[in-house]
């Protein structure tokens, strides 16, 4: 029979059955590390180096419950295996269970088809700049791979130039985050040699204005709406304090102004400006603005200011009325925004569509730098609760200073507000993830990093004490790498110095493996992981951790990691075989 806790499944289609060796009913814990891998244990890797004594003890006494998995690549639908993880798709695998054709993939694949100019977005915003409309792109200018890529841009500029648009303004926002610190200029070169050759067919090309992606324009989860303005009154209203004739002298100056402060990360807002002072690219009604980002989460908020009537987060002091069409659409739920050139992944079957459908209540927190990870990213790209009266998510607001200031973040709040709801009795389900590895690893500071991991270390002690308390069922699991390593590397892996014989600081992802440990006083003795684990990747753990919640995964899901040490076993009667669910046909045991 199904089991049901609250309400009885309505839908057939996300019946899920009780797994017939875990028990139902055990409070159960899923833990998220942000940007928390298994790399080289080096001087460079900040959990190696830091006083983690809680994972190490996990991972070292327990190793038939501790395992890595792939969090880069194909398993989570990128397009090459030379692609970081990230947390979009690492908590999209983790949410829905499956591998997941990716953002870039799909623009990729709509380039190289020439589809991408024949679709509705294109072709609307064709229209408005065939009309005299000036287009405008907006975006991260980098080659990183997780929010946007040069060479789409290139395509893209190549492309409208071809599609005879005659005036293009480029709105740029600098990276040194998902690549090194410092490349911004060479990206600005390469650039500015793509405009100067489509100039010479009859295309006005200029960059506009910019500045640096975590002070400009690229805000998440509406964690600081002061990102935002700065960049609707630089790209929409040529306002700034910084003014300079080039993206060249305004990354130039502006660093060595502040050569403390400002890297590409921090650079502040500027406006490319003639000789006479006035900017080359304000954006005016009947302009066309295109948002190169393929990735949503950083380009959710600009996209409002432009589409909402009744927008309210800052004054806009002047709206203009502009064709707004994004790479890829970011919130599918919402429509937002209504025109993109590339249709979104399809994101079905949601691990919390078959939870809810099966009366598990769920507890969600994070802050609000990863919020929308544990939530939207998890819900398939969706900015809604699945149910509301099943899920709670609470929000732990993230302070607004430079991470490496205060490395620990929220790390402590967001473990006392989970072991909180894991003792209330309130909740089958608690999901929490912490964001301080991965944001502070960012910053490239290490000892900033280390500080970070070991508060995160203190937390999951205290999180795992509450799982004690209540009988209950853990999973740790990382979703990406990233404080696992800290250095440049060589192509054989030995860290790439500079000529005083330090490390190239790394600010991007890693590609290591993650983590993923299970536990607890509610986990029967006989449960493993199996021994064989080649290959297999975030997805992987979906099913794993409904298991542990006592279901039956659906049998689309990629496979459970759990086997059962028969020996060890302590329920009922001996058992020679357990077959996990193949066909939509239910488990079976072999007696």
């Amino acid at each position: 029979m199904p089991i049901t806790t609250v309400q009885q499944v309505v839908d057939p289609e996300y019946q899920l059955y009780a797994h017939p060796l875990l028990p139902r009913g055990k409070p159960f814990l899923l833990v998220v590390l942000s940007g928390w891998g298994e790399g080289k244990e080096d001087e460079y890797n900040a959990i190696h180096k830091s006083n983690c004594v809680i994972i190490k003890r996990l991972r070292n006494i327990y190793p038939w419950r501790w395992r890595t998995l792939k969090a880069h690549g194909d398993v989570v639908g990128l397009p090459t295996e030379n692609d970081p993880g990230n947390g979009e798709v690492g908590n999209n695998a983790l949410g829905c269970g499956k591998i997941i054709i990716q953002r870039a993939s799909l623009v990729d694949t709509a380039i190289a088809s020439g589809e991408l100019y024949k679709g509705a977005g294109w072709l609307y915003s064709k229209e408005a700049w065939v009309n005299g409309g000036t287009l405008h792109l907006i975006g991260l200018l980098s080659d990183g791979g997780v929010h946007s890529r040069y060479d789409q841009l290139a395509a893209i500029i190549r492309a409208a130039a071809d599609h005879c648009c005659k005036k293009m303004r480029l709105h740029i926002l600098t990276d040194g985050r998902d690549v090194p610190d410092g490349t911004s200029l060479g990206f600005v070169e390469q650039l500015e040699k793509e405009l100067e050759g489509i100039r010479k067919y009859g295309c006005d090309a200029q960059i506009a204005s910019g500045g640096g992606r975590m002070f400009v324009t690229m805000d998440r989860y509406e964690a600081d709406w002061r990102i935002v303005q700065r960049g609707w009154y630089a790209h929409v209203l040529g306002i700034s304090p910084h003014k300079f004739e080039s993206a060249t002298e305004a990354i130039t100056k502006l660093k060595q102004a502040d050569p403390k402060q400002v890297n590409d990360q921090f650079l502040p807002p500027f406006v490319v400006v003639r000789k006479n002072g006035q900017p080359w690219g304000i954006i005016e009604d009947e302009d066309i603005v295109i948002n190169f980002n393929f990735r949503a989460d950083r380009m959710i908020q600009l996209s409002k200011a432009f589409v909402d009537e009744n927008f309210d987060k800052f004054d806009r002091v002047r709206w203009p009325n502009v064709r707004y069409v994004a790479m890829v659409q970011y919130d599918v739920e919402a429509k937002l925004p209504v025109h993109f050139l590339v249709a979104p992944p399809v994101i079905d079957k949601l691990s919390g569509k078959y939870l809810c459908a099966n009366g598990i209540r769920t507890f969600v927190v994070s802050e609000s730098q990863k919020m929308g990870h544990v939530t939207f990213n998890w819900n398939g790209n969706r900015g809604s609760k699945l149910d509301q009266r099943l899920e709670t998510y609470h929000e732990v607001q993230s302070e607004n200073v430079r991470f490496e200031l205060e490395p620990e973040m929220r790390t402590r709040t967001i473990a006392r507000v989970a072991h909180d709801a894991l003792l209330s009795g309130l909740y089958d389900y608690v999901r929490v993830m912490f964001a301080a590895a991965d944001m502070v690893g960012h910053t490239h500071d290490l000892e900033a990093t280390k500080r970070a991991c070991e508060c995160i270390d203190a937390a999951i002690k205290l999180l795992l004490n509450g799982v004690d308390k209540c009988g209950g069922v853990f999973m740790i699991i990382g979703d990406h790498g990233n404080c696992d390593d800290m250095a440049q590397r060589e192509k054989d892996g030995n860290p790439l110095l500079d000529d005083k014989g330090r490390a190239h600081p790394k600010t991007s992802h890693s590609m290591g493996e993650v983590p993923i440990g299970i536990g607890g006083p509610g986990l029967p003795r006989c449960v493993r992981f199996r021994k064989n684990l080649r290959n297999v990747g975030l997805a992987n753990a979906t099913a794993t951790f409904m298991n542990l919640l006592g279901f039956e995964a659906p049998y689309h899901y990629e496979p459970s990691l759990l086997t059962f040490d028969w020996n060890k076993w302590e329920f009922t009667g001996v058992h020679e075989e357990y077959i996990p669910p193949v066909d939509n046909q239910r488990a079976v045991i072999k007696r």
